[in-house]
């Protein structure tokens, strides 16, 4: 469980996040509507050294941005239990790094490997719980512990 305390640091832990990421990594963030999940990828990108504006993908459910590595930011809230309506695995096998909003929806259809990260409203701050799929995912988030 990780407490962050306002949004600088959830930008901030998710910069951490960011700039141990590599090639073919996966996260999926759920969290009720508004705790922060976006947010967090901000900081993700940051570690990526990406500078572009990030936005929620809500509406256009896939959102790429280019920096040390591409960034896959999907939600996949809208496309429900249904992945196949877009190419997931184009995201989830690219040369980047995916992140899935919502992600929860989709986990049966992802590979054994990616980090779960459950976000919580913490009165005006959100509770983290990290749960790495897989051994390179569970040292990673070690380092945060």
């Amino acid at each position: 469980m990780y407490k962050v305390n306002n949004e600088s640091e959830l930008i901030a832990f998710g910069e951490k996040i960011g700039s141990k990421l590599e090639a073919g990594d996966i996260l999926i963030l759920t969290g009720e509507l508004g705790t922060g999940k976006t947010t967090f990828t901000k900081g993700l990108a940051r570690g990526l050294d990406i500078e572009q504006m990030i936005k929620s993908p809500t509406y256009t459910i896939v959102r790429e941005y280019e920096g040390r590595l591409p960034l896959y930011h999907l939600d996949v809230y809208r496309i429900g239990d249904d992945p196949d309506s877009i190419d997931l695995d184009t995201f989830l096998f690219g040369d980047g790094v995916t992140v899935i909003e919502w992600g929860e929806l989709v986990e049966y259809h992802l590979p054994e490997n990616y980090i779960k990260i459950e976000i919580e409203v913490d009165g005006q701050g959100r509770q983290l719980s990290l749960t790495g799929k897989g051994l390179k995912y569970r040292e990673l988030l070690g380092e945060f512990a």
